[in-house]
């Protein structure tokens, strides 16, 4: 499931709004800065993030990147997918993204630095890429040993 691309979600109906709000707490339960539908067995166009002093949780459905700007910041991120692996990602520094609510209104938002790397991540995510799709070659070797057998947990599972 998190290696394939994620499916439009055409009517956003009280299952959505269901399994938008259950992410919400395993997001929190996890101390996650955001979950994607995909890595809870859903190919669904969905991910959540964690709120802040400033801004509530939110949930995205059908989310667009429509503009990632400024320069590439190098900075550590890790995935609730892949645990024990801590690398260092090069993401854009802002970002514009659009998407619906769990009411179906439509939304733009603009970020810079932690949301905009946020969204960048959940967004891999619907579109079946992982962290360690963009780790440097050299975080490859230090960590060979895990994904070997992330890769054959799950190939069991």
């Amino acid at each position: 499931m998190l290696r394939q691309r994620a499916q439009r979600i055409e009517t956003i109906d009280g299952i959505v709004q269901a399994v938008a709000d259950r992410m919400l707490e395993l997001m929190h339960q996890a101390d996650g800065a955001g979950l994607a539908a995909p890595q809870v067995g859903l190919s669904w166009r969905m991910f959540v993030t964690r709120g802040d002093e400033n801004q509530p949780d939110r949930i995205f459905i059908n989310p667009r990147l429509t503009a990632l700007q400024g320069e590439l910041v190098l900075r550590e991120e890790g995935c609730l997918s892949v645990p024990g692996i801590q690398v260092d990602i090069r993401r854009p520094a802002s970002a514009t993204i659009s998407a619906r609510d769990r009411d179906d209104q439509s939304f733009i938002l603009h970020g810079d630095d932690l949301p905009a790397r946020i969204w960048q991540h959940e967004c891999d995510h619907l579109d079946g890429v992982l962290i360690i799709d963009r780790m440097a070659p050299i975080d490859r070797i230090a960590y060979r040993k895990m994904l070997k057998e992330l890769e054959a947990s799950a190939a069991e599972g």
